[in-house]
């Protein structure tokens, strides 16, 4: 049973300059749990404690001139080795997927994340930051035979890759089960994707106005509440 569950876990590993800006999100709530169940193991890499220059520096003017520093590579890449060097014992490449977040990457949805909880066990997340990180890094890591996937998680720029690294670590985790407790909790399995949801009070008064649960959902009739769902659901 033990062999079992170790083989079901998906481990992530992310590697950042901020990895304190992330770790208590992953601490809480539903993927802290799914930590202490051994569903998810999440492993936090600073990449500052690679760099071989002795103020720890990361980042360099970009060739060219501009605006703006760029990720170096040496940090990028000791950081990645040390991440992956347990991998072997954990499917090695042929389990694994490099993920890197580019504002001009491919868009992260639910049917990716889908495909990632079924068919990776280990998930690498490489977060740049500044003006981005060194052209080079994705070649090179392909060159040494990895898989790797450039993301996007909208059509917007962000100043690093940390907030999309936990937001592929939460969508990937709730669809492996166990994590939600329920499978049927997979609320886009049901209705879809955002399908809107109600609880008690019934009518709930504020500011001098009423505001009612849909009538249907409150009538106990199923076949009602599932037709009204069923309508109302995200196409």
């Amino acid at each position: 049973m033990r062999a079992e569950a170790a083989f079901l876990m998906i481990t992530f590993d992310i590697t950042t300059i901020f990895p304190d800006s992330i770790s208590a999100y992953l601490k809480e709530s539903i993927l802290g749990r799914a930590q202490a169940k051994k569903l998810i193991k999440i492993n936090l890499h600073d990449i500052r404690k690679y760099s071989e220059d002795r103020h720890r520096k990361v980042d360099d003017r970009p060739y060219g001139g501009g605006p703006g520093m760029v990720m170096t590579l040496q940090p990028l890449l000791s950081c990645f080795n040390n991440a992956v060097r347990n991998i072997s014992r954990r499917g090695g490449k042929e389990a694994s997927e490099i993920i890197v977040f580019r504002a001009s990457g491919k868009q992260f949805d639910d049917k990716a994340a889908g495909l990632l909880a079924k068919r990776r066990k280990n998930i690498i997340l490489i977060c740049g930051h500044y003006e981005g990180i060194d052209g080079r890094l994705i070649k090179i890591i392909k060159d040494m035979g990895w898989k790797v996937s450039e993301l996007s998680i909208g059509p917007y720029v962000l100043t690093g890759g940390e907030i999309p690294a936990m937001a592929v670590v939460d969508a990937v985790s709730r669809k492996i089960k166990g994590v939600l407790g329920k499978e049927e909790s997979l609320e886009e399995k049901r209705y879809g994707v955002g399908t809107k949801v109600f609880t008690r009070p019934e009518e709930f008064k504020w500011r001098g106005k009423k505001y009612k649960v849909p009538k249907d959902l409150v009538s106990g009739n199923h076949r009602l509440i599932e037709k009204w769902r069923l309508e109302h659901r995200e196409k």
